[in-house]
Order: C-alpha cells, then sequence, then structure tokens
C-alpha cells in the first residue's frame, strides 16, 4: 500500500471517513508495458470478480444455517478466544477457508476478499434471523392486526425491539405468512424461508494489503491518484504468470479534499465501465449532542416536500423563531417520477400477460422478441428512476445542510417516519407515500452535515402537525385560504384565539414544533448502536410542555384572508376634486377653500397636511398614468401647489380672504 499518512487533528475535530465515485478509464500492463482500453481494463476486472464472487458464494450456500451465524455473531471461536474484527480473519479463525477451482491458480489475497465480503453477509443475517425468532415466538392470533399485549410481547421478544419500527416487524409478519400460504405449516427461522443471497461482483480491495493492490496520489498533480493491483490474464488463470500488475490513473473527484488520505477503494464493473468507491478520511468539526442554541426544525410533505426553519433557545429558556422559513418544492420531479412509475407499471403488466400465455406452451419466437424488449425497457425504466430519485435526495439534502449554514444552526432535527405506512388514504396518495425518499434525503443529509460539523438529529413525530407551536393547543385543518377551491386540509387555525390566535401552513408550524422539541430535549439524543446516528427515542412530558414557540411581535397589520375581496372598479372614481387643498390656516376658516373644508373647524383633510413639494423624477419612458385621486392625494402626483399667500404675510389678524391656489408642473 506504500507508505501509510497518518491524519493529523487538532482540538475540536475528528476523523470521518467517507467515499466518492470514481471512473477507470484506462490502464497500463506493467509487465508487458501495453495500454489498456476501457473495455479491455472491464474484461479483466470481471474475470477477477467471477472469482472473487464463485468462492464467496460457496461460502455462503456452506454456512447458511442457523448454528454457523450465531457462532460468528457471538464474537468468539470454540477456544472462547475473541475473534478478530475483519470478517475474513474471523472466518479463518473458525476454519472455514474458501477456495478456487482444481484447475484455478489465484494468490490468498482473492481468497481474503471472498472470505469477507461471504462474513459481512453472514454477520448481517444475524439481526434478521433474531427479528424473525422473535415474531415467530409470539405469533399473534390474526397476523393482519395485532393488539397492545400483541405488540408489547413481540417487542420484548426481539433485541432493541423497545425502539424498532412497527413496519420492520409488520414486514417480517407478512413474510412468515407467506411462508404459511405456500407451505401450510411454519418456518423454523429465516433461512428457512430465504435462499442464500446473491453476492455482488465487486472487489473488496480493503482486505487486501500492498501484495495486491496499493494506491498513492499523484506528486506531479494532487487531484490524480494511481492505482496499482494484479489482475488475470484469462478467465481460468492456471498459474501465477497468468497475473500481473495493471496500473490505473485515477481522476480523483472534487468532492475529495487534498488533504485526505485514500484508503484501497472498492471496484467493480457497471455497464461495460469500471467504477471505483474511492474511501478517504479526513478532518471535520467535531458534532455534539447537546449545548445547542440555534437549530433547523425540517418537516416532510407531499406536496411540499420539505418545509425548514430555524429557531433560537435564549438563556431563559424562551424559543423564538429566526425568520418565516423556507420550503423545497419538487413538483415537476415527483410528476416525472409518478409518469416513470405508470409506465413501469404498464410494462410489466404486459410481460406479465406474455408469461400467462406461455404457462401452457412455449412462446412464438415473435412473441418471445417482443417479451425480452419489454424486459429490457422495465431494467432501463428502473434506471432511471433510480437515478431520479438519487439526484432529488441528493439535491433535497443539499438545500437542507445550506438552510442550516445560512442560519448558523448547529444541530438539524428530522422526523423519525420509518414506522409510517402507506394505507388507508387511498390508492393515489398511498402510492405516493411509499414512494418518498426520505429514508436517502436523510442519509445525503448526515453526510453533508458531517463535512461542516451539524449534528443531525431524529424526533419523535408524534403531533408535529397536530398542535399549536405557541400554545400546544389541537388545531383545527381546513382549506387554505388562498386556494379556497383544493380540496385538503393545508391550513391550521389555533382555537385559542384571543391567546394566542397563530395561524399558518400546517407544515410552517410542524418544523417550529420539531425544532423546539428537539431543543428542549437535547439531554436525552443518543447515539443509535445499529447505525451510529442521533436520535432522541421519547417525549417527555415535562419537557414538552417548554417546547412552545413564543410569538413574533407584529411589525404590520394582520392582512389574512377572511372574507370576498371587496370590488374595485377599473378607474374609481376620486374622493374629491382634482385640486390641492390648502395647509392649515392660522386662524378660523371662513369661507370655503378649494379643498372643500367645511367652516368653523382648524383642522383640514387628511390630504392637506400630506407633503405637497415637488417629487423628484427621471425621464418617463412610459406613457404616465395619474394616480394620485387614487391614492387619496387629491391631485396630480407630478405637481405642487406653491405656498400659500398667507404664509408670505407677517400679520394675519383680520381679514383672512379666500385662499388662491397654482400648480407648477415639474419639468
Amino acid at each position: 500500500m506504500g507508505v501509510k499518512v497518518k491524519l493529523l487533528l487538532t482540538e475540536g475535530e475528528t476523523s470521518r471517513t467517507a467515499c466518492a465515485q470514481a471512473l477507470l478509464c484506462s490502464g497500463v500492463d506493467e509487465k508487458r508495458g501495453a495500454a489498456l482500453s476501457s473495455a479491455t481494463l472491464a474484461k479483466r476486472i470481471g474475470w477477477c470478480t467471477d472469482l472473487v464472487s464463485g468462492m464467496a458464494s460457496q461460502l455462503l450456500a456452506d454456512h447458511w444455517n442457523g448454528h454457523d451465524v450465531n457462532q460468528l455473531a457471538s464474537g468468539e471461536d470454540a477456544l472462547g478466544r475473541k475473534l478478530p474484527s475483519n470478517a475474513w480473519m474471523a472466518l479463518r479463525r473458525l476454519g472455514w477457508s474458501g477456495a478456487a477451482a482444481e484447475d484455478v491458480r489465484v494468490n490468498d489475497r482473492i481468497v481474503r476478499m471472498a472470505q469477507e465480503q461471504a462474513g459481512r453477509v453472514l454477520r448481517s443475517a444475524h439481526w434478521r434471523a433474531e427479528v424473525t425468532a422473535g415474531v415467530l415466538a409470539t405469533w399473534p392470533v390474526d397476523p393482519r392486526k395485532r393488539t397492545t399485549n400483541e405488540w408489547d410481547a413481540v417487542r420484548e421478544a426481539v433485541p432493541g425491539g423497545q425502539h424498532l419500527p412497527s413496519s420492520v416487524i409488520k414486514s417480517r409478519t407478512r413474510q412468515v405468512s407467506a411462508y404459511v400460504r405456500a407451505a401450510s405449516r411454519m418456518p423454523a427461522d429465516v433461512f428457512e424461508m430465504e435462499d442464500p443471497p446473491r453476492v455482488a461482483r465487486m472487489l473488496l480491495l480493503a482486505a487486501c494489503d500492498g501484495q495486491q493492490a496499493s494506491i498513492a496520489r499523484s506528486e506531479a498533480d494532487p487531484k490524480r491518484a494511481l492505482l496499482r493491483l494484479q489482475l488475470p490474464t484469462c478467465p481460468n488463470p492456471q498459474s501465477y504468470r497468468d497475473w500481473t500488475w495493471v496500473a490505473c490513473s485515477i481522476a480523483l473527484p472534487p468532492t475529495v479534499p487534498a488533504c485526505a488520505v485514500l484508503h484501497l477503494p472498492t471496484v467493480r464493473t457497471t455497464g461495460g465501465t469500471v467504477r471505483a468507491d474511492m474511501t478517504y478520511s479526513h478532518a471535520v468539526p467535531k458534532a455534539r449532542r447537546t449545548g445547542h442554541t440555534v437549530a433547523l426544525g425540517v418537516d416532510w410533505g407531499l406536496n411540499t416536500l420539505l418545509s425548514a426553519g430555524a429557531v433560537r433557545l435564549h438563556s431563559d429558556g424562551e424559543i423564538a423563531v429566526l425568520g418565516a422559513g423556507a420550503e423545497f418544492r419538487a413538483a415537476g420531479v415527483l410528476a416525472k417520477q409518478h409518469r416513470l412509475r405508470r409506465q413501469s407499471e404498464h410494462l410489466h403488466a404486459k410481460v406479465d400477460h406474455y408469461q400467462r400465455l406461455n404457462k401452457g406452451s412455449a412462446l412464438p419466437p415473435t412473441l418471445a422478441g417482443k417479451q425480452d424488449v419489454l424486459r429490457d425497457e422495465i431494467r432501463h425504466v428502473s434506471e432511471r428512476r433510480s437515478n431520479l430519485n438519487q439526484a432529488l435526495a441528493r439535491a433535497a439534502a443539499r438545500w437542507v445542510v445550506d438552510q442550516a449554514i445560512a442560519a448558523n444552526a448547529t444541530v438539524i432535527y428530522l422526523e423519525d417516519l420509518r414506522s409510517m405506512e402507506a394505507r388507508g388514504m387511498g390508492r393515489t396518495v398511498n402510492t405516493r407515500l411509499s414512494q418518498a425518499v426520505r429514508g436517502q434525503i436523510a442519509t445525503h443529509v448526515r453526510h453533508l452535515a458531517a463535512e461542516v460539523g451539524v449534528a443531525v438529529v431524529t424526533v419523535p413525530p408524534r403531533n408535529t402537525s397536530k398542535h399549536c407551536p405557541q400554545c400546544l393547543a389541537p388545531l383545527r385543518h381546513c382549506k387554505a385560504p388562498d386556494r379556497p377551491a383544493t380540496p385538503g386540509w393545508k391550513w391550521a387555525i389555533c382555537p385559542n384565539r384571543h391567546s394566542c390566535g397563530w395561524q399558518g401552513d400546517r407544515d410552517q408550524g410542524a418544523w417550529r414544533r420539531i425544532a423546539a422539541r428537539g431543543l428542549t430535549h437535547q439531554t436525552k439524543t443518543v447515539a443509535d448502536r445499529a447505525c451510529g446516528a442521533m436520535v432522541i427515542r421519547s417525549v417527555d412530558d415535562k419537557l414538552e410542555l417548554k417546547a412552545v414557540v413564543n410569538p413574533t411581535s407584529k411589525t404590520s397589520w394582520d392582512r389574512s384572508k377572511t372574507g370576498p375581496t371587496r370590488h374595485r372598479p377599473t378607474r374609481p372614481a376620486p374622493r374629491r376634486r382634482r385640486a390641492p387643498s390648502s395647509t392649515r390656516p392660522l386662524g378660523p376658516v371662513e369661507k370655503c377653500p378649494e379643498g372643500r373644508a367645511p367652516t368653523g373647524r382648524m383642522a383640514l383633510p387628511r390630504a392637506a397636511r400630506r407633503y405637497q413639494g415637488a417629487t423628484a423624477t427621471s425621464t418617463p419612458t412610459i406613457r404616465h398614468r395619474p394616480r394620485g385621486a387614487a391614492l387619496g392625494a387629491g391631485f396630480h402626483l407630478h405637481a405642487h401647489a406653491s405656498p400659500p399667500w398667507w404664509e408670505t404675510i407677517k400679520d394675519l389678524s383680520s381679514n383672512v380672504r379666500s385662499l388662491g391656489w397654482s400648480e407648477t408642473l415639474v419639468s
């Protein structure tokens, strides 16, 4: 592997290992000095992956049973010694060796990769076996609907079942029910219901050492790296002479920092191209579990994919909103996703029809060719849907992290919606809910937030959209006032109109509740042992009473729509004549001036007290439209009145006459 570089950390930093995809376009055979094209390189790597996957599949088939999986998961061998953390070393300690065919010669590092891949699969199967065993031990009377006592029993039987999403237990229950309908008996364990999984065609170079592969950053160009690995020259190498070293120059993705330490990647072939998952370690700011004062709350939605906003926790315990929040809308992408889903369902229906025709006799060559074309089209549509979901998840995660950075937030609080099921809401809504990419978005948010030292914590979703963010009273939902003809329950109104009076979009109220709940419960943040993610598992009633957002002071009149819009004519008539009223006189008014001020009062109309000086304007580019009467000024906007004559005379104690006026256009 060359010289190992140690990552230097300072105070407040931690090491983080990430992965980025790169493309292997070409290589050089060091023994022959010949350049390898992309197709030739993909062919030789494909031969190597076939050898590794064959040995890994044989290992899985030999040890796919409950006894061997439990022994591997126990962490101890037959003598009571602790098993190594590396899967390939643990399998060798237990004596589970893999070998290639008799007429094929491979080195020990190729066997290591096969053992590492099989060991990882067997270790992951232990969790599924424990969940299935707990479901079988507490099988309910009605598998379609458990009672409260049956739910408590199954959660106690499953390790960590108190915090396990109910959707996982229900999926295992449906799996057992399907097996019972097919075999007319209960299964013994998960290994009886499931066959050994297929092994992915890839090379886990991390299980190798310098005798099989090495990687180093280029000294001339730090943006490139040189990967060296041994590859076979034929599908079935007979001796070590059939293995040669191949050097591949890799252009590092821009997301890999210049100071990052590179590790051996995972190499795989996809569609005739070779891709490498570049693994690297670099220093990032350490994220905190507690001590947060500014948090970003994020609420999931259906039409509005994400709604987010920031709140601040003051020293006296009060929580205030920072800004009005924002929304991430992806209506166009979701519509395209819906069209691709409908297209995929239509293609699957055609393939099923051909299979029903093929049940009795063989299909004619014409129909068989059509069936192959449909299967290729299904695969193409599935790839498009997958790429679209990944692009949407990355864009949404980038938007969430940018909102947190702009608000100087140190933590992002998300709803934990793993237990939400798409049922009972109609065929269309159920389908849209089941196709949401919430899991991918949460994964990408954690990945991007870790780069800037922002913690990501999931909170319980109970009553986040149901209660008022300012007084915790149950909200009343209705149609949005700006869209009264659109069905739905988008708008939320607090019933306490006198003490609270909050109303707004229910998603805007939800992210306030999520952020406030996270800040008040941040001392209950723990790390999930399964994945290492930060989570708040339960809601404390005493802390929940403090999770209220203080109402912001109103800077303007409430312009919420409460009734129909008043009809306004296209050319409104002026409320008074197009003449400026004179300014306030010093004595009582004797005669009615041009502003129609009644006699016997000191105050003049509102328009007379308005500033009527000259307005400096630029040269107009469009035809001028006088709007003075509509705005209540009483005369042309680009005109001003000359000062009244009594302001030029010092003594006005007697004989106050009528007021004259004149207009002067502003040039």
